[in-house]
C-alpha cells in the first residue's frame, strides 16, 4: 500500500463575498497526489504559480486543472500586469453561478509571501480594509505577508474592480 504523503503546510481557505480561494505551499513530487487531492476536493479547475516553475503541470492538466504561470519576485508585490490578469480571472471564476462552491488556488515556495499578498488585493478590492485583510489571511497562515509587502498593501488604492462580480454574503 504506497503512503500518502501530506503537504508541508495545510492550505489555507479564505472566503469573502462570494470568492473563495485556497493559499498553498509550492507542491513536490513526492506531495502531488495529496495537492491534487486537496484541489479537486476544493473544486479547483486553476492554480496560479507565482514563483519559479518546479514540477511538471501535465499531471495537473490530466485532473482538468489549468496552471497559470505568473512568476514574480519573491519578497515583492505583484506587477501591474499580474495583478490585471488575476482580477480577470477572478471576475471569470466567480461571475459564474456554476463556480459558486469553487475555489481559486493560488501559491509560491511557502505560501506565506506573494500568494497571499494576491489574495488580500483581491480582499481590498471587494471592500475589505488592508488591516483587515492582512489579519485574516495571517490567522490562516502565521508569518504572511512581509514588511515591503504590507508597505504595498498599505500604499494600495482599490478601484472596484471586483464589485461588479457576483457576490453573497459574508463568510
Amino acid at each position: 500500500m504506497k503512503q500518502k504523503i501530506m503537504l508541508r503546510t495545510p492550505p489555507s481557505e479564505i472566503v469573502f463575498k462570494g470568492m473563495k480561494f485556497l493559499i498553498l505551499d509550492r507542491p513536490t513530487d513526492a506531495t502531488m497526489v495529496t495537492f491534487i487531492e486537496e484541489l479537486k476536493r476544493k473544486k479547483v479547475t486553476e492554480v496560479v504559480r507565482v514563483c519559479e516553475p518546479t514540477y511538471k503541470t501535465d499531471i495537473l492538466e490530466k485532473h482538468g486543472i489549468k496552471v497559470l504561470d505568473w512568476q514574480f519576485d519573491d519578497g515583492f508585490p505583484p506587477p501591474a500586469k499580474i495583478v490585471h490578469d488575476w482580477f480577470a480571472l477572478l471576475r471569470t471564476r466567480f461571475n459564474n453561478e456554476e463556480n459558486a462552491d469553487c475555489f481559486v488556488a493560488v501559491h509560491c515556495v511557502a505560501g506565506l509571501g506573494r500568494a497571499p499578498v494576491l489574495v488580500a488585493i483581491a480582499l481590498m478590492e471587494l471592500g475589505m480594509e488592508y488591516e483587515d485583510a492582512v489579519e485574516l489571511i495571517r490567522q490562516k497562515r502565521r508569518g504572511a505577508i512581509n514588511a515591503k509587502q504590507l508597505s504595498y498593501l498599505k500604499e494600495y488604492r482599490a478601484k472596484n474592480r471586483l464589485r461588479g462580480s457576483k457576490q453573497c454574503c459574508i463568510q
